[in-house]
């Protein structure tokens, strides 16, 4: 009929139009092989900066001297599973700490980056569920961002896997790929936005984070307040104004994956700007560095284009170009060094498997790893963090899927209600001797409001502790703690403790003039030292 396209014609229009569909999502998921490199050295520097932290309560937080020894470990967390657990003794742990360590360093110079990229992930999977009482937002985003890392080329530049790939012929075909497009890349990016997403919906419930008071509250809570921080709780109108435009952010944070190129650079640099202000003014340990490297891969070729093209400008070509030369040259040493060890014969590996049926079932290894893999953690994580928001619910297989893998999606952050209260602990020991300190901090007994709360707690996960043992949830590590208090003092004073009482105390204060709304302690345990361990009813 006249004015009737034909069945080709109507084939072939749906089959244009799914193309440019495809060549649109293409472009908006695709990500530089050079950002992916600087992704990975930035991944891997975390992870071990992050080991480096720990470290400095490694006795307290992960072993059988400290406020969750196996025993208790085993008890509440019966149903998780740490390489971290296999032994509770300082050595072990801290050979469990040097062993991340050296992975997290081949990957930084990727280095059989996948194979490092999945055990680094798995050590940072296993570390995580020894205490799960000491974790932030940033330990859940690091982990998650390790694991999409797993499907992606990280090696394809800037590394030692590109070195050995190029001397065997094979780095024409990487040298002319700018970019890759995957479900991996897609993944990555999307872990980004949904955090963002998810917590404005937690923050467009909250009168206080919509009117704009939000910050200026959090800034009170001086428990948190560290650097700039302590100076900008007095300007109240200025952290109105960070406050919304930090909201407005949130909102436009599906731009990120709308636009391309340079704009999408430019909204990028707002958020990252923003991150880069969290380090300075509240401690909420690494969060804010893992997102600005999370943050890497949103930079696309057209970004890479014009940095190589400022550093032409600026003359620094040649430096680089002397320091990559440097290390293609220790590169191939190690690599050389590697070869030289003795590997077992074909056969030894192989045994007798042979020929097309082989390479056939690797092959669909590989589809299945790097498309369906991905593509399956990708739709339970969309639906984890809807149903963090009461938006969709997770059936049960998949709940169990997510727990196994540590990929629950909550990124509440301050929200819907922002921390109000400054808090402070006081561990009141009654020594042998009669007298009382306070021993925790190894400090005469108050329960006056420091100068600077902050300065109460050894670490940011130190307060993340303390805080998770006042929840109602986690009463028995009440008894943990008191009975760590105990024995962590009387290892280091001649006076030994008889009794611990650990109470929490709080201030309330209004931002806008000053007065206290609120303020009190309360006992969270009384606890014996003599004797074995007892679990406080």
């Amino acid at each position: 009929m006249a004015g009737n396209p034909s069945a080709s014609t109507f084939r072939s229009r749906l089959t244009a139009a799914v193309r440019r569909l495809a060549a649109a999502v293409a472009a908006r998921v695709s990500v530089d092989l050079r950002a992916l490199a600087a992704f990975r050295i930035g991944l891997g520097t975390l992870v071990i900066v992050d080991l480096l932290l720990r470290s400095r309560s490694l006795t307290a937080f992960y072993t059988d001297y400290g406020v969750l020894p196996l025993r208790a470990f085993l008890s509440d967390y019966s149903t998780s599973h740490s390489l971290h657990a296999l032994s509770g003794e300082p050595w072990a742990v801290a050979l469990s700490f040097a062993v991340a360590g050296a992975f997290a360093l081949a990957l930084v110079v990727g280095y059989r980056t996948r194979l490092v990229t999945l055990v680094s992930w798995v050590l940072l999977v296993s570390l995580h569920a020894r205490n799960p009482m000491v974790l932030n937002s940033g330990d859940t985003l690091l982990r998650m961002l390790l694991f999409w890392s797993v499907f992606l080329p990280l090696g394809a530049r800037w590394s030692v896997d590109a070195v050995r790939r190029a001397d065997r012929g094979a780095g024409a075909e990487s040298a002319a790929t700018a970019s890759v497009a995957s479900v991996a890349t897609m993944a990555v990016l999307l872990q980004i936005l949904v955090m963002y997403l998810t917590n404005s919906v937690h923050k467009y419930a909250s009168e206080v984070w919509m009117s704009g008071e939000a910050v200026a509250y959090v800034m009170q809570a001086d428990q948190f307040t560290y650097l700039l921080g302590n100076y900008l709780a007095e300007f109240t109108g200025l952290l109105r104004v960070f406050t919304l435009l930090w909201v407005a952010l949130l909102f436009a944070s599906p731009l990120l994956l709308l636009l391309t190129g340079i704009p999408r650079a430019a909204l990028a640099s707002l958020f990252v700007g923003m991150h880069l202000g969290m380090a300075v003014t509240i401690r909420v340990g690494l969060f804010p560095i893992v997102v600005v490297v999370g943050f890497i891969p949103f930079l696309q070729t057209p970004v890479w284009d014009a940095i190589e093209r400022a550093a032409d400008r600026l003359n620094w070509s040649t430096a680089l170009a002397r320091w990559r030369a440097r290390f293609e040259s220790l590169a191939r040493t190690a690599l050389s060094a590697g070869a030289s060890l003795p590997r077992p014969a074909p056969s030894e590996r192989l045994g007798d498997l042979r020929g097309s049926d082989l390479a056939a079932g690797l092959a669909r290894g590989r589809v299945l790893f790097s498309t369906v893999l991905p593509y399956v953690f990708l739709v339970l994580i969309l639906l984890s963090s809807a149903a963090s928001v009461g938006y969709a619910e997770v059936p049960e297989p998949a709940d169990d899927a997510l727990d196994a893998a540590e990929m629950d999606q909550s990124w509440q952050m301050f929200a819907p209600d922002p921390i109000r209260t400054t808090r402070w602990y006081v561990a009141v020991g009654t020594l042998e001797d009669g007298t009382q300190r306070d021993v925790l901090r190894d400090a005469a007994v108050t329960f006056d409001r420091p100068a600077r709360a902050e300065t109460t707690y050894p670490t940011s996960r130190w307060r993340k502790y303390l805080k998770n043992v006042y929840g109602a949830d986690n009463e028995n590590h009440r008894s943990y703690l008191a009975n760590y208090l105990c024995g962590n003092w009387n290892r280091t004073h001649e006076t030994a403790v008889a009794n611990v009482t650990v109470y929490q105390a709080y201030e309330r204060t209004n931002p806008y003039n000053g007065s206290v709304q609120a303020a009190n302690e309360f006992e969270l345990i009384e606890y014996d030292c003599s004797g074995a361990f007892v679990q406080n009813e």
